[in-house]
């Protein structure tokens, strides 16, 4: 029989796109209350691999990811997502408030997580590749880290993920994580001691 273990946290990342590039600083401000400081971003990148979003957001519409500082259990990405989609919920009324039609959501806010083997993104939707968390939430292995590098986790990997500028991104995420476990376990074997 095996013996029962539990995961190293991890470390959460947060994918905004939009076309309203006003959100951005909204949005990561609401974040930085939740979930804690921001301590690494990515350069915007333009979100043109796909149509599929332009009917509800529009044209132009533009992908950024950010990292927090403080680490999260694996097992909270549910609750973490469904805190998202109640912010793109929150934005969508505001909108109806301000009677402007059309688009339904302004944001979308997509948070997953790092671990020194995965990039790991939550989803309301099923799919091939997707595991059930609970609470109504997917979670998908978006990238694999494999010979010092993310790499696709399979076919279904969103066409953003595979950029190099993502990748590159998420590396660099990566090592600072590397780093907070290091830290972390110093403190540990400091404490204990």
């Amino acid at each position: 029989m095996g013996k029962i273990s539990f995961p190293k946290p991890a470390k959460l990342i947060m994918s905004m796109f939009t076309s309203d590039g006003y959100l951005f600083g909204q949005c990561k401000d609401i974040l930085i209350d939740k979930f804690g400081k921001i301590d690494m971003e990515s350069n915007a990148q333009p979100f043109n691999f796909t149509d599929y979003y332009e009917k509800e957001f529009g044209k132009k519409l533009i992908q950024n990811l950010f990292s927090f500082s403080t680490l999260i259990r694996q097992d909270e990405l549910a609750e973490i997502k469904r805190i998202t989609n109640d912010l793109e919920s929150n934005f969508s009324r505001n909108n109806i408030k301000k009677n402007i039609s059309g688009l339904k959501r302004k944001i979308n806010l997509d948070p997953g997580y790092i671990t020194l083997t995965k990039y790991i993104l939550a989803s309301t939707k099923d799919g091939p590749s997707r595991i059930y968390l609970g609470q109504g939430i997917y979670a998908e292995i978006t990238l694999r880290f494999i010979n010092k590098s993310f790499v696709p986790g399979d076919e279904y990997t969103y066409p953003n993920y595979k950029t190099n500028e993502y990748v590159n991104f998420l590396n660099s995420v990566r090592q600072k994580y590397k780093l907070q476990l290091r830290e972390n376990l110093d403190i540990n074997n400091t404490c204990g001691s």
